[in-house]
Formats: structure tokens, C-alpha cells, sequence
């Protein structure tokens, strides 16, 4: 079995018979003359104004289920991120270097054995916004919070003012990011990642030298386009852009997944 099978496993394991949270639609909630919610009405704004970024967010599933649905498609045909695969529809795919495309080699030719995902471990960045499972964007005037169901995996982004830390800092897995607005879109700036990054499942590298930048802009009520440029000169030839596209589960809730116990990952090369 491959990497691809255990994860699959894994995300099957997140949906029981019967949700911890029964259904709920938040006051507020726009809707349609017949009562379901509207999904394309306009997007909801902060007491200062900004646009509202909160809510359960899904990268592929409709509003019914969380397995099964395609990604939603780009309004102006930009190059859509896929699950597992990041670069599928870049034409002529990601611009490795020697280095990264041979590591990518290594990786899948081990079954993606030692993804962070099958040890239990906080995902890659773009793991965490192409993944499966939703994640929940809390948002305050000053840092936005994202939980992802995904590992448990928690991210902030200070939008207070701070700057980035400088380049010795301790990396961590999830980086440093600090925001800011440019009209209504909020502009993502991270820095300080782990050198053996994931981008995707079959092996992707991201170093610490990555610089990475995310547009977040809420279309409508129920969706959010994020536009992800990575700029990683140790990965990469040059600087790259994809979208993501999340949909809002706006009737929904994360589901607590704990990771644990993991006894599979030393297998999975049998």
C-alpha cells in the first residue's frame, strides 16, 4: 500500500456514521426566497470593514458532503492546485531544480513513506490548504487563527503590524506569516519553514529558503479564492503561482482528529 491508500484511510476515518456537531446555520446566514442558504450572496464584512474571512472551508467537497466532489474551477482560468498532486496544471509542471526533482524521485520511489502526514506530523503549507478535510479561519482585527481538522494542525497570521523575524530565526513547520490588507484582499507573508518541507504527497520539496505569499480573497458568501505564490531559489527555477478554491461548509463544523498511535508508516514500503 502507498502513502496515497493510508491517507485515503485517514480521511475516511474523520467521517462517522453520526457528526459530533449536529448541522447548524449561524444567524445571519443569507438566504435564498426558498430557505437554503445562499452561497452567492456577497461576502460578509468586519465591524472595521475588511472582509470577513471566518467560517469552515473545504477544498473539495459540496455543500451536502465532505468525499468526492471536484475542486471548484478558476473564474480566470489560473492554474488550480489538485489533490495530491500541486503542479498538475501547470503546464510543463513545477520548475524543479536538479536537486528537487531528484529528491521528488527519491520520495515517490519509497511510496512517500516519510510524508509528515504518515507520522502523525503537522502538514507542508499547501498540504494543509489542498487537503481534504476542512479547516476553520477565525478572524480578528489583529491575527487570523486557521484550525485544520487535518493532524490537529493549528497556523496563525498576525496582522497587527509586526514584521517578519529575521532570517536565523528558529524554522518551524507552519513558518512565521503576517498579513496585510491591499484593498480586500489580504496579502499573506511567510518566512522561517523547516528545510524538508512537502508541498503534496508525492513529494514536492519546499526548503528553508521558501518565501512564500498568499492573496485570500472571499468572492462571495461561500467562497474563498487563495492565490499561493512560492518563491523557494533551493526547490525551484523560478517563482511559481497556483489556486486554491474553498467552499464553505456553512451549515458545518471541524471534526476533532487526533493522530495517534501510528503504527502503519514503517510498512508501507513492503
Amino acid at each position: 500500500m502507498g502513502i496515497r491508500i493510508a491517507i485515503v484511510l485517514l480521511v475516511l476515518a474523520t467521517v462517522p456514521l453520526s457528526a459530533q456537531w449536529p448541522l447548524y446555520v449561524p444567524p445571519g446566514t443569507p438566504r435564498r426566497a426558498d430557505g437554503s442558504i445562499d452561497l452567492d450572496a456577497p461576502a460578509p464584512r468586519t465591524r472595521d470593514g475588511k472582509p470577513d474571512l471566518s467560517g469552515v472551508w473545504d477544498s473539495r467537497v459540496p455543500p451536502a458532503g465532505r468525499l468526492g466532489a471536484p475542486m471548484l474551477p478558476s473564474l480566470d482560468g489560473a492554474p488550480v492546485a489538485t489533490f495530491p498532486e500541486v503542479g498538475a496544471n501547470i503546464t510543463g509542471g513545477l520548475p524543479f531544480t536538479p536537486w528537487a526533482a531528484d529528491l521528488r524521485r527519491q520520495r515517490m520511489a519509497t511510496h512517500s513513506k516519510d510524508n509528515p502526514d504518515a507520522h502523525c506530523l503537522p502538514l507542508g503549507f499547501m498540504q494543509l490548504h489542498t487537503h481534504s478535510q476542512p479547516r476553520k479561519i477565525v478572524q480578528s482585527a489583529n491575527v487570523i487563527v486557521i484550525a485544520y481538522e487535518a493532524n490537529a494542525g493549528l497556523r496563525q497570521i498576525f496582522l497587527d503590524g509586526r514584521t517578519l523575524p529575521p532570517e536565523d530565526a528558529q524554522p518551524t513547520w507552519y513558518g512565521y506569516s503576517v498579513g496585510r490588507w491591499d484593498g480586500d484582499t489580504l496579502v499573506v507573508d511567510t518566512s522561517g519553514l523547516r528545510d524538508d518541507g512537502w508541498l503534496d504527497v508525492n513529494g514536492s520539496p519546499f526548503t528553508g529558503q521558501a518565501h512564500v505569499t498568499e492573496r485570500f480573497r472571499r468572492v462571495n458568501f461561500g467562497r474563498l479564492q487563495i492565490d499561493v505564490t512560492v518563491d523557494d531559489p533551493k526547490a525551484y527555477t523560478r517563482p511559481w503561482t497556483i489556486r486554491v478554491n474553498h467552499r464553505l461548509l456553512a451549515d458545518d463544523e471541524l471534526i476533532e482528529f487526533v493522530c495517534e498511535n501510528e503504527k502503519d508508516a514503517a510498512h508501507l514500503s513492503e
